[in-house]
């Protein structure tokens, strides 16, 4: 027997849309990871990007559990001396929703150029609408 390993022209890609209205941050990043990485499907290859495109809509309503909408802290630097600014999920949830989510996918897929491939296949809006009808997308229940 041979091991399948799937080659970058043959890959089927499907688009998905995810409503992300009352889920959790973490455990939505982790199943849109998942896909975006293409582990749910039996193609699966580890340095091949066999994922789907990935729609994910009302980001501006993700819940979080716990007390991580005022303990958890978002940082980053702006390289000058002092430059450390940090932000509370409640402030970056309510300002940039969009940047939450993807920076949580982006920590579960691959570094590298594989990974940053994978997470140009994520579509992320703060609303109900998207523009890609064209694509014909499928609805993924998260719930």
């Amino acid at each position: 027997m041979n091991t399948y390993m799937a080659k970058p022209a043959n890959v089927e890609r499907k688009w998905y849309v995810i409503d992300a209205d009352g889920v959790v941050l973490g455990r939505l990043a982790s199943q849109v990871a998942l896909m975006l990485r293409g582990k749910h499907k039996p193609t699966f290859t580890p340095h091949v990007d066999t994922g789907d495109y990935i729609i994910v809509i009302n980001t501006d309503k993700i819940a979080m559990t716990g007390k991580k909408l005022d303990n958890k802290i978002y940082y980053h630097h702006s390289s000058y001396p002092g430059g450390l600014k940090e932000t509370k999920y409640r402030e970056l949830l309510s300002k940039k929703s969009t940047f939450a989510l993807k920076k949580a996918v982006a920590g579960m897929l691959p570094k590298g150029p594989l990974g940053r491939k994978m997470l140009k296949k994520l579509k992320v809006y703060a609303g109900s609408e998207h523009p890609h009808a064209a694509q014909q997308p499928e609805v993924f229940d998260m719930k």
